[in-house]
């Protein structure tokens, strides 16, 4: 399962955020470093294409697509050197995929600000020149175990010297890893590193309900600063969010109708961490469970099916594949063989977003 990790500095709306989108029960309290071990939860994917499948199948089961979202302790300045719950911070934001930065865009004067105001260029600044300073610890810790291996003579130890130091030279300029295009080797030692400015982000600006338009020069300072690092975002309103999770789906669809908006901000997040992970779903609907399925853009079939069950990898045949739109229309998988939609594909087929898929296999 991908993981979507909550990061921030204290007191910006993260657990609130958090509860919103998992109904859990966060802590949520005025002062810094209230999450301490990072709360986890799982979320549904919002997919009104299941739905209209669901609509044709009449499935006993109805399985979405799913993330795992981390609420992890707040951050603050001097974090890679292990001030407040630096450590904690960033060894937990070291296992997440995409990273959600709540930015606070709101004034409060019952909640405190750590550094005493709301500035969210300040606070995204913090917050980055942590994870840049941290990847170039780790990157110069890696330099010296690299050049007592150069010794070896092995071509592959100059190669990764090569990589580390075109690493180095980005970090001390400041500037993430995720703005630049790496080469394959580059690419591999990222991994292996986990490097944090590496990771896909996405700016999450929690503004005040007077502000759901996101208008605010509070917003517009976000937005340029995510068009500068390459960032995602998105204007959300946590408290609003918190409130419309707690109501029944008709309550809540005539709460957000009342505040003259189309669907929950938590929806859009999600939508946009599937995104940024750049994954496809594709659909099964054999037996009693209609399920979505997410995948990284560019899966061969094959590794699709291993993604239900190791054996049907091993053991793969084909794939009998029909678009989600017109498998809805044909009705049924008998109809959609009887009149020809299916198609056959091999094991060099990449699995494409909303392919309705049917894996044939040997045991």
């Amino acid at each position: 399962m991908y993981r979507v990790g909550l990061v921030g500095l204290p007191n910006v709306g993260k657990s609130t955020l958090f509860n919103a989108l998992t109904r859990g029960k966060a802590q949520v309290a005025n002062y810094p470093f209230c999450t301490i071990d990072p709360n986890v939860g799982v979320v549904a994917v919002p997919d009104p294409r299941l739905q209209r499948i669901a609509e044709v199948t009449r499935p006993e089961r109805l399985t979405p697509a799913t993330l795992e979202f981390i609420d992890v302790a707040g951050l603050v300045k001097g974090a890679h050197r292990g001030e407040g719950l630096g450590n904690q911070f960033l060894s937990h934001i070291r296992e997440v995929d995409v990273v959600v930065h709540v930015v606070r865009c709101f004034d409060d004067p019952d909640i405190t600000h750590v550094d005493g105001s709301v500035d969210p260029a300040r606070d995204i600044g913090v917050v980055e020149t942590e994870l840049i300073l941290k990847d170039l610890e780790t990157v110069e810790k890696r330099i010296e175990k690299t050049e007592r291996l150069l010794k070896t003579g092995e071509k592959r130890y100059r190669v990764e010297m090569d990589c580390l130091l075109r690493l180095k030279e980005r970090l001390e300029r400041g500037e993430s890893l995720r703005l630049e295009s790496w080469n394959e080797e580059e690419k591999a030692l990222i991994a292996e590193l986990s490097l944090l400015s590496a990771k896909p982000v996405i700016y999450a600006a929690n503004v005040s309900e007077d502000d759901l338009a996101g208008e605010s020069s509070r917003v517009a300072a976000v937005k340029a600063r995510a068009a500068e690092s390459g960032a995602g975002v998105l204007v959300i309103c946590a408290a609003m969010e918190s409130e419309l999770a707690e109501l029944e789906p008709e309550e809540a669809r005539a709460f957000l109708q009342e505040m003259g908006v189309d669907e929950p901000g938590l929806h859009r997040l999600i939508r946009l961490a599937y995104q940024q992970l750049d994954m496809v779903t594709f659909y099964t609907v054999k037996g009693p469970e209609t399920r979505a399925w997410a995948v990284p853009r560019g899966t061969r079939a094959p590794e699709a099916a291993g993604k239900i069950h190791k054996d049907m990898q091993r053991g793969f045949i084909r794939a009998e594949v029909i678009d989600w739109e017109s498998f809805v229309r044909l009705g049924s998988w008998a109809n959609a063989r009887e009149q020809g939609a299916l198609r056959s594909e091999g094991k060099e087929y990449v699995i494409q977003d909303g392919d309705v898929v049917l894996f044939r296999f040997n045991v």
